[in-house]
């Protein structure tokens, strides 16, 4: 250390990473970590922005369980970066500079309180009822997700909603950046790294919070305060039509019911939304934010496989992805597995006599009867969406009930075929799986990801069993993700880049309601 200029070691920061799995060295034998390391710039300030200096070309390997150093080398003499007056993200003042002084206050107020009610962890809001759970690997767990449908009664939506994996896949050939793979859920667990909204609320209004409680490696029970946020948005307009011929107007605000988890995982931070709508709609939505994972550079060196950010400093280009596993159940009544997935594609239709002016088009459905089948990707150039549908219930029209997942901005991995990671994270190959529901089927990349070789285990090898789907318990393995390429703008805090997809009513004829929503009262 010290030939890389560090004499106090008070100053260090040392970011333990899971070591994947690379060779058969990394067998699960024991638990090892290949610690991240670097070095703040001032001892006297708790806010000091470490990850601004990394500590590069220097290999550890540590047994966690040992708490021992078992691999050692220092394999590289790479300079400590300069220290980079722009590093911290803290207050204006405690960096000589301001913050803004022109924004006025902007108050949320519900001076009759809100409009939902909670009993333990069950919720109702807007017709809308589910209850509200915590793990310490998947965070936030939405269950028994329904809606009241006046004569009609209950419902039923899904069993069971939540984010069950993430991985983080970075694109820079070099050490250390090559083996930044996290799985953060299964690695490191979202639950157990999510913050107390005691610390700093995120949310504004009228604020429900729920406690989570769950299992430590000790085997006592860890209790996090205010750790789920419940609370009403305002959203916008939610309809408007004027007659043009009379003048006349009628508008409606929209309202959503949202609940949030916020995690801390090593440098950057994720926040977890469902959103419930008047309409029907169910969104789910990640915030990303945080501090960039970030690299050393030599004198005078520049990569390709990322941006350079400050002297010394780059940041390399990686991806974030997400699973959401969504246990659907389409008007389902309990222990009634009547559920199937259609995909739809708009297509052009052919020239010819059903086409003289060119001009038409029409969606085509195909129905994924297998699970083999049922291995999708996104296609916005055809509009690619899927139906989840009830077999058995109809809508007045005669058309059978369904639920929509509608994809948000996505992609694929940016690897070749031969990437270790994707060994273990075959899962990312395409944007969505469906499977018939088993209970041992909760992770897509097994129940042990952490160095695991993954053989028999996960969504891929469960999918070879190649399932009927026609009519059955449907499990849909959504996987979304973002490509960042970094900008100076992301440093020292990224700002938040969200991304999501929609749950939206096919055909259940909830939209009646939608017309009763809000009075012109509650603008």
């Amino acid at each position: 250390m010290k030939k890389r200029g560090i004499d106090d070691m008070d100053l260090v920061m040392v970011d333990p990473w899971c070591v994947g799995y690379y060779k058969e060295e990394d067998a699960p034998s024991r638990r090892l970590a290949r610690p991240l390391i670097f070095c703040r710039t001032e001892s006297d300030c708790p806010m000091e922005n470490g990850y601004a200096r990394p500590v590069e070309g220097i290999h550890v390997l540590v047994d966690m369980q040992k708490m021992e150093v078992v691999e050692f080398e220092d394999q590289k003499l790479i300079p400590l970066p300069p220290p980079d007056p722009l590093r911290n993200y803290t207050a204006g003042e405690t960096r000589g500079g301001a913050d803004r002084s022109d924004v006025k206050p902007l108050q949320i107020i519900q001076p009759e309180g809100p409009s939902f009610r909670v009993n333990g962890y069950h919720v109702e809001w807007q017709k809308w009822n589910f209850r509200i759970g915590f793990t310490p690997r998947e965070g936030l767990v939405i269950y028994s997700i329904a809606y009241d449908d006046g004569s009609r009664g209950r419902r039923s939506v899904a069993h069971r909603l939540s984010f069950v994996e993430m991985v983080v896949p970075y694109g820079d050939p070099n050490g250390p950046h090559y083996r930044k793979n996290a799985f953060d859920a299964g690695e490191d667990g979202l639950g157990k790294n999510a913050h107390s909204l005691k610390k700093g609320c995120d949310c504004l209004g009228y604020i429900k919070y729920f406690d989570a409680h769950f299992t430590n490696f000790t085997g006592g029970v860890e209790t996090i305060e205010n750790c789920v946020c419940l609370h009403e948005e305002d959203h916008g307009i939610l309809w408007k039509h004027q007659d043009w011929r009379t003048g006349l107007a009628e508008v409606r605000r929209s309202r959503r019911l949202t609940v949030s988890f916020i995690c801390t995982v090593a440098n950057y931070e994720y926040g977890f939304f469902w959103h419930f709508y008047q309409d029907g709609k169910i969104e789910a939505e990640v915030k990303l934010t945080g501090i960039l994972s970030l690299g050393a550079l030599q004198h005078g060196e520049s990569r390709k496989y990322g941006t350079m950010i400050a002297p010394g400093l780059y940041a390399p280009v990686h991806q974030h992805f997400f699973v959401a596993r969504m246990d659907m159940a389409v008007d389902c009544k309990p222990g009634e597995p009547v559920n199937q997935v259609v995909e739809v594609n708009v297509k052009v239709e052919e020239p010819g006599p059903n086409n003289i002016h060119s001009n038409a088009f029409f969606a085509e459905e195909e129905l994924l009867r297998t699970e083999s089948e049922a291995q999708r990707d996104c296609n916005p150039l055809s509009a690619r969406h899927w139906i989840v549908r009830n077999t058995r219930t109809v809508n007045r029209t005669g058309q059978l009930t369904g639920y929509k997942l509608v994809p948000g901005s996505n992609c694929l991995p940016l690897a070749g075929s031969e990437a270790k990671f994707l060994r273990r994270a075959a899962f990312l190959q395409h944007n969505l799986w469906v499977t018939q529901y088993h209970k041992d089927e909760q992770y897509p990349g097994g129940e042990f990801p952490n160095q695991n070789p993954r053989v028999g285990e996960g969504l891929p090898t469960w999918v070879k069993q190649n399932r009927n789907l026609e009519e059955a318990d449907i499990v849909l393995w959504y996987v979304f993700g973002i490509t960042h390429v970094p900008r100076l703008e992301d440093w020292p805090v990224m700002p938040v880049e969200r991304i999501g997809f929609m749950l939206s009513v096919w055909v259940l004829c909830f939209s009646r309601f939608l017309l009763s929503s809000l009075s012109p009262r509650y603008y």
